[in-house]
């Protein structure tokens, strides 16, 4: 049967339903169900999965980006090996986590758990090779957002000078939290000392960060990051709101900040970086942050500027515990990600 998109979504294994083989799809969705260092609320393993569930709700004409599914998407399968090496490591971080970081004696979980981050890195690392070998533009679903180490790894060796969009509640530049240097708090300071190829990082909407990482934030801003390190423009979120309060435009600083980009980028979108009415249950919900219309105008002005997207990530989404609870997390986290692949 020809595949009608006005029509509900039949049963499929594949992301909105659609009817896309790997090889009709010039997206390819990689899940990475793995969220061991969460320090907070934990669930984001299960995003991928419930994401792909909400996703047959996803109506799949856009007004603002078209018919994105013409394009082709392509879900992965579920890879039952990372959620085990998940389900491993969050047994060793727990304990850690809960007395408030690693102390003497704890070196060699510690170790395991960082190594088991690395591992699910990797994996990603692989996939988005993978992609890009066929000639497709990779996307990930997490999971805690170090996993993401292992997109940008695979994007800046093949794009070097890939700017990378990051919205965010928080900066990630911590060398390491509780210990673990591969934590869901460390991926840009990772990426920034440990990864060549990524020109410039463009954070928006932080709103929660310790001075260490502001100082360092700053100590890579554009007139004071050493020659060949990455730099670092900040947009925090407090200082956004004060600019619309004061009668400025959205849509202007939404220009400003694409304009600072490179030309190929990678958007990042930690749905933490959200008003949390949108993700309540995210491991770590902060108040303030875009709401669904900043975002998608955003997104929209990305996709009709001069930049190419070459790859995205939406991670730390947490679908509800609760049974019968509402599914707004794996909702709002469908419909982000069909607006990212509309970026492509």
């Amino acid at each position: 049967m020809a595949f009608d998109p006005n029509a509900a979504a039949t049963e499929s294994s594949n992301i909105f339903g659609l009817p896309d083989t790997r090889d009709d799809a010039s997206i390819v969705l990689i899940p990475c169900p793995y969220d061991a260092t969460s320090s907070y609320g934990v669930g984001s393993a299960n995003a991928p999965e419930a994401i792909r569930e909400a996703s047959s709700q996803v109506d799949l004409f856009d007004r603002r980006f078209g018919a994105i599914y013409e394009r082709g998407l392509f879900m992965e399968p579920h890879p039952p090996e990372v959620r085990e090496w998940s389900r491993q490591a969050r047994v060793l971080a727990e304990p850690i986590i809960e007395q408030g970081g690693s102390r003497a004696g704890d070196e060699d979980a510690v170790s395991q758990v960082d190594g088991l981050s690395r591992r699910a890195a990797s994996f990603v690392y692989d996939r988005a090779i993978a992609a890009m070998d066929e000639g497709k533009v990779p996307g990930l679903i997490g999971g805690e957002h170090g996993v993401a180490f292992g997109l940008y790894k695979a994007i800046a060796h093949r794009h070097p000078g890939v700017g990378i969009l990051q919205i965010d509640a928080h900066m990630d530049l911590r060398p390491a939290f509780e210990g673990f240097a591969w934590s869901h708090a460390s991926v840009m300071h990772n990426v920034v000392y440990d990864l060549d190829g990524v020109s410039r990082i463009i954070q928006v909407g932080i709103r929660d960060y310790c001075e260490q990482e502001a100082n360092l934030a700053e100590s890579l801003a554009p007139d004071k990051a050493p020659d060949g390190e990455t730099q670092i423009l900040t947009y925090f979120w407090d200082d956004l709101a004060d600019e619309r309060v004061g009668g400025g435009s959205w849509g202007v600083a939404c220009e400003r900040m694409i304009n600072l980009l490179p030309s190929e980028i990678i958007i990042s979108v930690d749905i933490d970086g959200l008003d949390p009415t949108l993700c309540p249950h995210t491991g770590t919900p902060v108040p303030g942050g875009l709401n669904w219309d900043q975002l998608s105008l955003l997104l929209k002005m990305i996709k009709e500027s001069d930049r190419t997207v070459v790859g995205f990530d939406l991670v730390e989404v947490c679908p509800s515990k609760i049974p019968g609870s509402s599914p707004i997390d794996a909702s709002i986290g469908a419909r982000v990600l069909y607006r990212l692949c509309g970026c492509v």
